[in-house]
């Protein structure tokens, strides 16, 4: 039986059912326009309608889909990369990841697919982990986060040789205790990775 909503008892706001989730929306687009288009990532700006009929200018920037993964070998520890990311001006640790560029390629396939190029790294198992929103103010993007095990090293003559900035990747094993400390004290900022071990730890918590 569906509880009644009652407002909080002090404070504004009201009291939210155990089953709270996101949910499908539309206002309407009484405008578009591109500003940038290239098969990587689009900017536009939309005039949407609220349900007052008001009108308010918002940007959208529209990248491809993206992967990530969560690789946690038989001792515990994970998979991560370091890579140095222009945009913030730093050499970021993160976890194995990269965007749908393949046409029609599965999430998992992709996963599987950065994880070998990232990473020189395959796995026997696989199983859905998270999905994140990142930014949804202003972004469509969406990453997938798969949780792979079952570790084993690609064959050296199928490795993927790496250019530009992946080429300088390196890559670490820590142990999963010690990625949730580097989360909580500020040591991993990538906001996938935070999420992702942060999450896991979480599930493993609850048993």
């Amino acid at each position: 039986m569906t509880q009644p909503v009652t407002q909080h008892p002090s404070l504004p706001g009201r009291l939210g059912p155990a089953d709270l989730a996101d949910s499908a929306a539309s206002w309407p687009v009484a405008e578009s326009e591109t500003f940038y288009d290239t098969p990587y990532v689009s900017l536009r700006r939309d005039t949407i309608v609220d349900p007052q009929g008001g009108r308010h200018p918002r940007a959208v920037v529209q990248p491809r889909s993206a992967v990530a993964v969560l690789a946690i070998d038989d001792d515990d520890r994970l998979l991560v990369v370091e890579q140095y990311r222009h945009a913030v001006g730093h050499r970021m640790i993160e976890l194995p990841a990269g965007v749908l560029d393949v046409e029609g390629e599965a999430p998992v396939d992709a996963a599987a697919r950065e994880l070998a190029e990232e990473a020189d790294v395959q796995a026997a198992h696989w199983e859905p982990h998270l999905l994140i929103r990142s930014s949804t103010g202003y972004t469509t993007e969406a990453l997938t986060i798969f949780r792979a095990t079952g570790l084993s090293a690609v064959p050296e003559d199928q490795r993927t040789e790496r250019e530009a900035e992946e080429a300088d990747m390196q890559q670490w094993w820590i142990p999963f205790a010690a990625a949730v400390d580097a989360v909580l004290e500020g040591r991993i900022t990538n906001g996938h990775a935070m999420s992702s071990i942060l999450a896991e730890a979480a599930r493993r918590a609850r048993g």
